[in-house]
């Protein structure tokens, strides 16, 4: 009878074991929506509405010990960086696209994303799967869920690590990284890269970055590192001394396109290509002549020489590049967002223009490079930014502004950008709950030859694009 026991206990032992064993190696997420609603239940400082910018809110160490926990990815690809106010995206984007052409494996990691969070993690134009995604977030909630005992990583800072391991499991010659917010607290500066860029300075998050345009540039330059090369465009002068002086803290060469960079820019208009700018940009081992942006406005022009430039420098890192391939690389390139047109009938044109200089260069480009009658703008922002800026800058191009809001928890009330605009500009103007309601008043009051401009938000130029793909 004992021996029997003894089987009994033997197999039921093993059994226990072999229970304990699946319950060990499950996954997490035994589907895509259940690892994504994960993911999105993360505190999320892009929603919001008073976020505080300091070391307890944006943790380096606590980016650093995430990634930690999953292997460092960061250090096993090379990157490039890039900070700025406005066009990081775009400088981001036509590099990467620029590189690609040249041969290389290149990830591209950039925020927000206008219609599918996909969008923010690219390997050689790809946007990474959701079975790719599904298999990172299942690898990283471990990782997750011993750093939330100290202290929680937020929707940005899982992304930011996903977006390295994404780059890391690809064997991604090269990243291309955007910052978030900022640059110097930012969960992307825990990287070395091989070149550091600085887009336009403008204002914008000044409740984070400063209320001048040198403390937004002193955040800025805080991704700068020992010895890693800098390369910027023409900025304010207040900024121009922050930056020059951080490089020189921390004895990184520092290069301004159009100064020490042979660079110039031209717009023109051709049978082929419609209005556009062309660029030329000369340094002693590169020389790129008269390519074409393929991105319209002379602040694509600007940041399409920052990342030629950037390029170049990549060059004297041992990086091999043709010129005819990067410009074939350049060609190819669109961006979801930026002076899109979404709709031939009535026209329809989004851009996420989301701050004052960048409204203004929206304004100036339409008006370079699109011919209309008249222009009716719908705009909506959030609440966390310069509205009145933004409206100053509207009344040089728009005909009639119909105010709306986006879907983001941070949207300004339509009544509330009413007022703001008649206080700027004493001019009419039309409210709309909804941008479908604000779509409905454009449509019955334009022509053939008019333009309808959906601005402020990336949030709301989203919510177009995903109406007009499913129309």
């Amino acid at each position: 009878m004992a021996r029997i026991v003894t089987k009994t206990r033997k197999k039921q032992g093993k059994s226990h074991k072999s229970k304990l064993a699946a319950v060990v190696s499950r996954k997490p997420f035994k589907t895509y929506d259940e690892a994504i609603k994960y993911l999105f239940n993360r505190t999320n400082y892009e929603q919001e509405k008073h976020l505080r910018y300091n070391v307890d809110t944006f943790n380096l160490k606590r980016m650093e010990h995430l990634l930690s926990l999953v292997g460092n990815p960061h250090t096993k690809v090379d990157t490039v960086h890039i900070a700025g106010t406005k066009g990081k995206g775009s400088t981001a984007t036509m590099l990467a696209r620029m590189i690609e052409a040249n041969g290389y494996k290149v990830g591209l990691y950039t925020s927000p994303h206008v219609v599918d969070l996909h969008e923010r993690i690219i390997v050689n134009s790809e946007m990474i799967s959701r079975t790719a995604m599904l298999g990172l977030l299942n690898r990283i909630y471990k990782a997750v869920e011993t750093v939330t005992k100290t202290s929680a990583p937020t929707f940005f800072e899982i992304m930011t690590a996903l977006a390295f391991m994404h780059f890391a499991d690809t064997k991604a010659d090269v990243a291309v990284i955007e910052t978030g917010l900022g640059g110097r607290l930012d969960s992307t500066n825990v990287i070395k890269p091989k070149v550091v860029g600085i887009t336009n300075l403008s204002f914008d998050h000044q409740k984070q970055l400063g209320s001048t345009i040198g403390e937004i540039a002193k955040e800025k330059a805080g991704i700068f590192k020992p010895g890693v090369p800098i390369v910027t465009v023409q900025q304010d002068p207040d900024a121009m001394r922050v930056l020059k002086a951080q490089a020189a803290a921390v004895k990184a060469p520092f290069s301004v396109t159009g100064v020490d960079i042979d660079f110039s820019h031209r717009f023109e208009t051709s049978s082929e290509h419609g209005p556009h700018n062309r660029v030329c940009l000369t340094t002693p081992t590169s020389k790129f002549e008269h390519l074409r942006v393929p991105l319209l406005g002379i602040h694509q022009a600007q940041n399409c020489g920052l990342a030629l430039a950037m390029l170049d420098k990549l060059k004297g890192c041992g990086f091999d590049i043709d010129n005819d391939k990067t410009m074939a690389g350049l060609a190819k390139v669109k961006l979801p967002g930026r002076m899109e047109m979404i709709c031939e009938d009535p026209r329809i044109l989004i851009d996420g223009a989301h701050n004052a200089a960048s409204i203004r260069a929206l304004m100036y480009a339409i008006g370079q490079s699109i011919p209309y009658d008249s222009m009716i703008v719908i705009f909506g922002c959030n609440e966390d930014k310069d509205a009145n800026g933004m409206l100053q800058e509207l009344q040089f191009g728009a005909d009639k502004v119909i105010f709306t809001r986006s879907n983001s928890a941070k949207a300004m009330s339509p009544d509330e950008l009413a007022e703001k605009h008649a206080a700027v500009s004493g001019k009419m103007c039309q409210t709309a709950l909804t941008l479908g309601e604000a779509l409905r008043l454009a449509k019955s009051a334009v022509g053939k030859e008019d333009l309808i401009c959906i601005t402020g938000s990336f949030y709301l130029i989203g919510q177009a694009k995903v109406r007009f793909q499913a129309s």
